[in-house]
């Protein structure tokens, strides 16, 4: 597995970002010149956005994962397969970009960004094929099987 791949194609979605953040926060620097507290409000905030995109840009570009060694348990890097009630799903263990899909080489299959700190990511952390998690789900704890690793 390239996983080389996915982090360029995570990179990519988070320079959107940060291009996108960037646009957001000049417009409301502009308008909070206005003085209007509201508008100030809003530029810090966007200001915020704006540095939180970079960092992760930043986190992004320093990140090389390697593929994990037969047995290894499961980090940051980690390309997993988990498999639950009647659903599956292909897991990117990352730094950064949470909530993100990206596709596999030639658009070959779907994987789900996770990072440490999310509730799948810490549960997966230090795991090996075959061992059970539960997550919660839209408020439900939800047990998952760990089917694959790399």
């Amino acid at each position: 597995m390239d996983k080389s791949f996915l982090v360029k194609q995570l990179a990519e979605k988070i320079r959107a970002l940060v291009s996108r953040t960037l646009h957001a926060a000049d417009d409301a620097r502009t308008d909070a010149q206005s003085g209007a507290q509201r508008a100030v409000n809003l530029a810090r905030a966007q200001t915020a956005r704006e540095l939180q995109a970079k960092e992760a840009l930043d986190a992004l570009d320093a990140f090389r994962p390697r593929p994990l060694a037969r047995g290894e348990r499961i980090g940051l890097g980690a390309v997993v397969e988990v498999e639950g009630d009647e659903m599956a799903h292909t897991l990117f263990l990352a730094p950064v970009g949470a909530g993100e899909e990206l596709t596999g080489p030639g658009g070959d299959g779907f994987f789900q960004v996770v990072t440490p700190v999310s509730p799948f990511g810490r549960a997966l952390m230090g795991k090996k094929v075959g061992d059970q998690i539960e997550v919660p789900v839209r408020g439900e704890l939800t047990e998952w099987t760990v089917t694959f690793a790399a």
